[in-house]
């Protein structure tokens, strides 16, 4: 038996490769399916099953591509209704795959198909669970994702109680925990950086699995300080229960060079996107007018999909040297099919072309620490709300990335805005969005708040971010 995770920090995801004596199952796949395909190939194995755990939301799974390409089976939990095939499992129902055995244990909650595989070895052990966003290390799945329902948060959270105590509660304290996200993901809001865990440590440390807890104290914690689901979410859930184009087309569309005269055409004309998603401190130096940055140096799919409204939306490339197909791959993953292509030889070649170039103002923590204190400015934190409540610049105003698309009447383009978050890559992204909207008196801080606290600048007192 083979157990692989497969895991992408970007998305925070994990997606499994589980083998034995042949035969394969592959879980939560990412949209870019190919590395499935050849890990088989080359163990002499076949793909025998793609197990989903859900409808995710928070991503665009490989699941339609891939059965196409390796004849396996999709199975879904209980209750799943798709626009292609798929097989929906039965609670407690039991798949062959070699000598294991893996049983669909339905853990509705998170959503209401939401199913927890647990493998079973060749001994008849209990031996992992595949958790999905049922159960993550320090944390569970948010109970308010569930589409075209008529149920309600608190339903989905006493369901969610349920499935816990009842399915993955009971099970051996020695169980392995392979959950579908970590630390970073916006499906929960307290995920571990751990990656694996056992069930027995779970159960001593994770909030939700107190053993006194009532049902009632369960939805009240559970739903305690969740924000509200990332705009992409419900779109993410729809692909993966219609469908979607075939990877290989979406990078072959969207991986097109485009000279500075084609690129300008499909802006001007075609309303494309500018996407630039080169490094900050390279936007700052120099970048096209009314681009937006998400840099591919951070968390960048999560922020398109908050970020870009119209998944549909045509966007064309400013990106580092050889990394276009890498944009183009990372942009599916959240759906977002519609590249266009990415200016070819990058910004060397826009200025050889004599386009105009715009540039954004940074400045060191220590020279906004001396401007502060000779002036009233206004200073916008962009970091998220937890962040910002743990502790803050006494006078600064929060100014929410997650939310600016809801946020721009709270802001003047007849006043100088200084704008940081924790580290220097989110408030660049604010500046870009602002900037693009017409406010052009605004000033970065490098470094963020990280910095920012060595000044002596008054700062509100430190508040745990666990105990908010």
């Amino acid at each position: 038996m083979k157990i692989e995770q497969l895991y992408t920090g970007c998305l925070a995801q994990g997606a499994y490769y589980i083998e034995s004596e042949g035969e394969v199952a592959i879980i939560d796949p990412l949209r870019e399916i190919q590395q499935y395909i050849d890990k088989a190939k080359t163990n002499n194995a076949k793909i025998k099953y793609i197990l989903e755990t859900h409808f995710h939301a928070d991503f665009v799974s490989g699941h339609v591509d891939l059965a196409k390409q390796s004849g396996a089976t999709i199975v879904f939990g209980p209750g799943a209704s798709t626009d292609y095939d798929i097989h929906s499992a039965i609670d407690g129902e039991e798949l062959k795959l070699g000598k294991v055995t893996i049983k669909v244990l339905h853990t509705p909650g998170h959503t209401l198909e939401s199913a927890t595989y647990l493998l079973i070895d060749e001994d008849g052990k209990d031996h992992a669970i595949f958790s999905g966003d049922t159960l993550f290390l320090g944390d569970v799945g948010r109970p308010d994702l569930a589409i075209k329902s008529d149920l309600t948060k608190e339903d989905l959270a006493g369901m969610l109680f349920d499935s816990l105590r009842n399915k993955i509660m009971p099970l051996a304290d020695d169980v392995i925990v392979y959950p579908a996200h970590g630390a970073g993901s916006a499906c929960g809001k307290n995920l571990s950086k751990e990656t694996v865990g056992v069930l027995g440590e779970q159960k001593k440390t994770n909030y939700a699995l107190r053993a006194d807890m009532t049902k009632a104290e369960f939805v009240k914690e559970v739903l305690d300080g969740i924000a509200p689901p990332p705009q992409y979410f419900a779109k993410n859930a729809m692909m993966n229960k219609m469908g979607y184009d075939a990877f290989d087309t979406v990078l072959k569309t969207g991986d097109v060079p485009l000279s500075p005269e084609e690129f300008e055409a499909l802006a001007n004309h075609e309303s494309a996107l500018v996407l630039d998603v080169r490094p900050q401190s390279d936007f700052i130096k120099g970048h096209i007018p009314n681009s937006i940055f998400i840099g591919l140096n951070g968390s960048f799919a999560p922020w398109v999909g908050a970020l870009i409204t119209d998944i549909k939306q045509p966007i064309i490339l400013v990106i580092p040297e050889g990394k276009s197909a890498e944009a183009v791959t990372r942009l599916s993953r959240v759906g977002y099919d519609n590249t266009l292509g990415y200016l070819e030889g990058g910004m060397d070649a826009w200025k050889a072309s004599r386009r105009d170039i715009e540039t954004l103002e940074s400045i060191s923590a220590e020279e906004f620490a001396s401007r502060a204190k000779a002036a009233d400015i206004n200073i916008l934190d962009v970091r998220k709300d937890g962040e910002y409540q743990s502790q803050h610049l006494e006078n600064a105003q929060h100014f929410s990335l997650d939310f600016i698309n809801d946020k721009m009447n709270e802001v003047s383009k007849d006043k100088t805005y200084y704008v940081h978050c924790a580290g220097g890559y989110r408030s660049v992204i604010a500046a870009s969005i602002l900037k693009a909207r017409g406010f052009d008196k605004l000033i970065d801080i490098a470094g963020g708040f990280g910095a920012i606290k060595n000044t002596d600048l008054p700062t509100t007192n430190f508040v745990c971010p666990s105990t908010l």
